[in-house]
């Protein structure tokens, strides 16, 4: 028998005048740049928090807490690493992930496709089973002014046996 699981990340991140803005582990030519504790990469934060949501391991604060000195500056690929091992020793696999990006501007989709393929490479999944999109906010709140990117994840995991 199969078993499934569904997890829902979501991340916000507020900006800051520099460049570039890391997404998905790809580094997004902009005139800004998310500032958090790590290196602020919303895409993969979502997806962490999803994955762990779905293994029912907690969430993303609590796994690596931003009051952890160890984590400043973390490598947020290197953080999905982890936590996609961590799943998989579980027996757990990624079927599907469904990743939106929130960003006025730059505009992603040109990226989708990167981003899918990095997010892929970090993981050692096969590419085809994420699907990146973005949205801009038209303007409205915090996206839309420029302020902050976010992202939002859903995320499959399958295991068989009983």
């Amino acid at each position: 028998m199969t078993q499934k699981r569904i997890g829902q990340g979501h991340d916000l991140h507020r900006l800051e005048a520099g460049g570039p803005l890391r997404l998905c582990g790809i580094d997004v030519d902009a005139p800004f740049e998310a500032v958090g504790h790590s290196d602020a990469d919303v895409g993969i934060h979502a997806l962490v928090d999803a994955l762990l949501g779905a293994a029912q391991l907690g969430d993303i604060g609590r796994t690596f807490p931003d009051t952890d000195p160890a984590h400043a500056d973390a490598n947020s690929a290197d953080l999905l690493w982890e936590v996609h091992n961590r799943v998989r020793s579980l027996g757990w696999r990624i079927e599907n992930v469904d990743l939106t990006i929130h960003l006025e501007r730059p505009r992603l989709a040109p990226y989708a496709s990167q981003f899918a393929a990095r997010l892929g490479g970090i993981t050692n999944v096969t590419p085809y089973r994420f699907n990146v999109k973005a949205k801009t906010a038209e303007g409205l709140g915090p996206v839309g002014d420029s302020a902050a990117v976010a992202a939002d994840c859903v995320v499959l995991l399958t295991k068989m046996g009983r």
